[in-house]
């Protein structure tokens, strides 16, 4: 630590910050106002993408669209860490918003393009600013590194794109998609107008429903070309990265959400005139279950710190933290089910929101056995 500034291959800092609480701070009081269980099952019943008065207050009201944007393109010039922490309450409270879509993946992937060209940096300030839903046009369990066979969109030489691409989150909803495509002299990343000719969106019904899925069709649609060649390659794998690294965190407050309410529950609920907490059996489940949370956090924040400083473990820290996080967030969100015995097993309990929330995130962005597999070459520890 210099300063209080954390310096790439120095020792990582996984407390938060004085700013970062502050930034909780607000998000979870949006949250707890706009985006309570009752609210969230409602809205499931609708046919909207996602809700767009909470995604304004979050993005535009707050700021945290721009966290990972440079000033002067109209962000915060903020990192990883401080959208971790965004990531963390949207978890806990299973929001059905496209903030890792969106202000992630669709934010990183143009970042890592020549943002100095105006074609580039316009889109940039618009996600900034909140006022255009973004989307990276890749399929939701894409791994870092998972691109590397030719892409399924193709485009000619007049930037015409022709392909399919399953299971993008957040598409119904996007005005912008940042499409990977196999251009005339390689790989390409071109911006498309969602409501541009030869753009379809099928919607389909997904596992989460407060993540909504589309398959994306272009038939000619005009595309504009963003990066080429390395460049556009490295842009979406950095985007796929810094998704996969933040993501832990959004499984983190999953986690978090289950064990709080869990331990809630069996305080309050009494059989054979005791609470239900009391009993031995449950009690080393509960502890057990905290001990893996807090280990969770751990790898999250370590990940969340190597992409904000730039360090060169970061695809290190990103393979442990998804390995290690998306399991146990599937775990509590389990034993949140189980230990709320008949309740929890009902559409009025928010407990399947969790459940469901953290069985998608477990296959998005690569599976816990993809990145194991990933940690192996990394390390230098192949498999047998």
């Amino acid at each position: 630590m210099t300063d209080g500034i954390t310096l790439p291959g120095a020792d990582p800092d996984l407390l938060y910050s004085e700013d970062e609480n502050a930034l909780r701070a607000a998000v979870r009081s949006l949250l707890a106002d706009r985006s309570d269980p009752a609210t969230v099952l409602a809205g499931l019943e609708s046919d909207v993408a996602y809700d767009t008065g909470l995604w304004h207050a979050l993005a535009t009201e707050i700021g945290t669209a721009g966290l990972l944007v440079p000033e002067k393109l109209g962000g915060a010039g903020a990192s990883a860490r401080e959208a971790a922490v965004v990531l963390e309450e949207t978890g806990r409270s299973v929001a059905p918003v496209p903030y890792l879509t969106s202000a992630v993946l669709a934010v990183t992937a143009l970042l890592g393009c020549d943002h100095d060209r105006a074609d580039v940096a316009v889109p940039l300030t618009a996600l900034a600013e909140g006022r255009t839903v973004g989307v990276l046009a890749v399929p939701l369990p894409t791994a870092p590194g998972g691109l590397t066979a030719p892409a399924s969109v193709r485009a000619d030489a007049s930037g015409a794109l022709t392909g399919r691409v399953t299971s993008v989150a957040d598409a119904a909803g996007a005005e912008l998609l940042l499409v990977p495509a196999e251009g005339p002299d390689g790989p390409a990343l071109y911006a498309v107008a969602a409501a541009a000719d030869g753009v379809r969106v099928d919607t389909v019904t997904p596992l989460d429903l407060t993540r909504p899925l589309g398959h994306v069709t272009l038939d000619g649609a005009r595309g504009r070309l963003l990066a080429g060649g390395d460049r556009a390659r490295a842009a979406v794998d950095r985007a796929l990265l810094t998704g996969a690294g933040l993501l832990a965190s959004e499984q983190l407050g999953v986690a978090e959400w289950c064990l709080t309410e869990t331990v809630r529950h069996t305080a309050e609920r009494t059989q054979f005139g005791r609470p239900v907490g009391s009993f031995q059996a449950l009690k080393h489940r509960m502890a057990a279950l905290w001990l893996e949370v807090a280990s969770a956090r751990a790898a999250a924040r370590n990940a969340a710190d190597a992409l904000a400083t730039g360090s060169p473990d970061a695809p290190v820290a990103v393979a442990v933290a998804q390995a290690y996080c998306a399991p146990v967030a599937v775990r509590a969100a389990e034993e949140c089910v189980q230990l709320h015995g008949g309740i929890g097993m009902t559409w009025e309990h928010p407990a399947h929101l969790f459940l469901k929330r953290a069985k998608s995130d477990e296959l998005a962005l690569g599976s816990p056995g993809r990145h194991r597999d990933a940690l192996a070459g990394l390390v230098g520890i192949p498999a047998p």
